[in-house]
This record gives C-alpha cells, structure tokens and sequence, in this order.
C-alpha cells in the first residue's frame, strides 16, 4: 500500500511539472476573460483566492464536523479511519450524504455489511488521491490516480471542475494531512 501510494505522487508530481508549462496561458486567458465579464458569474466551483487559514484537524475531524454522516459511517464499516487520520497528505473528493441517498436502493446497506468490507474500502479509495491537489491544480490535470489504483478522470465544464461525472460543489476545505472537495455524486471504481 505504502509503495502505491508513494507511485502515486510520483506520478500525480511528474504529471503537475509536465502540465504546468501549459497553465500560464491558459489561466491568463481565464483571468483575462474574468476581468472583461466581471458582472458574469465566476466559477460554479467555490475556490478560495486567499490562503485559507491553518487548518488544525486532520480530515476524519474536518469530515465529521461537516456532516458528511453517511461518508464517515462508510469510513468506519471500511475500518479507514486510522488511514484518513494518518499523516497523507490525502486530497478527498468527498460525497455529499445526498450523493449517497442517490445510490441504488439498498446498495449502500449492503456495502455497509462486514463481508463487503473491502468493496467498500475499494470504493472509498477510488475517492482519494495521494498527496494534496488543490482546486487550482486539478484545473490543470486530465487524470489522477487513486489510492485504490485507478484512474479519475478530471475536465472543466462550464468553468466547473468535474471528477468523472460528478461536480465538485465546494473546494480546497482544509485539514492538517490533505484537503477535501465536495462532490455531489459517489463515484464507482471501474469493474472488469
């Protein structure tokens, strides 16, 4: 686990350099567009402009206190915990409970049972990435892989940042090991 996760920086890290050389033009651009349309509105997706302020709880904390209920009850039956309290950084893109209640019926009750412990935990992995990539960065991506060893695919549509077919609905809330942006679906590891 600890060498996948390690790939999966070095991957997510090799990818921001290469990509990068290509950001400026494409963000002057933006900014340049902003600045015309300033009585247009911004960016569906809420991304902080300022540094947010020290974050002093780690992301089981910052989830709990949110009220992302049904995300730390998965966490919980999935016993991750501990991982989600680890030292990361991680970068959560994290269901609402809505997102969840949109499941198929009786899918999240199964998941929750013990037997199905490691689907879920494969589930909740393909919802995190390893290291922290904050709204601005993931402007730039196309893909990251997840902790649980696929690939998400990240595009902007309509200056809103989607991860697969979900809509990150607010972005950059911090924690002390990662950040955490809201999605508004559960997303689904690829099957075989």
């Amino acid at each position: 686990m600890f060498f996948l996760g390690k790939l999966a920086t070095t991957i997510a890290l090799a990818y921001l350099a290469d990509s990068s050389c290509h950001r400026p033009a494409a963000r002057h651009a933006q900014t340049t567009r902003r600045t015309k349309a300033r009585h247009q509105p911004r960016s569906r997706t809420p991304v902080r402009e300022k540094k947010a302020p020290e974050a002093r709880k780690n992301l089981v904390e910052v989830a709990g206190d949110a009220g992302f209920d049904t995300l730390m009850a998965a966490v919980k039956a999935a016993d991750l915990v501990e991982t989600f309290q680890g030292p990361g950084p991680f970068t959560v893109f994290a269901p609402t409970d809505e997102a969840f209640a949109r499941l198929p019926k009786d899918t999240l009750e199964k998941l929750l049972k013990p037997k199905n412990k490691q689907k879920l935990a494969d589930i909740l992995t393909y919802h995190v990435i390893s290291g922290r990539v904050t709204a601005e960065e993931a402007f730039g991506l196309k893909a990251a892989v997840t902790v649980q060893g696929d690939a998400l695919k990240i595009r902007v549509k309509q200056d809103t940042l989607k991860i697969n077919d979900a809509t990150v609905t607010a972005a950059d809330v911090e924690a002390t090991n990662g950040i955490i942006h809201v999605i508004d679906t559960v997303l689904l590891p690829p099957t075989e």
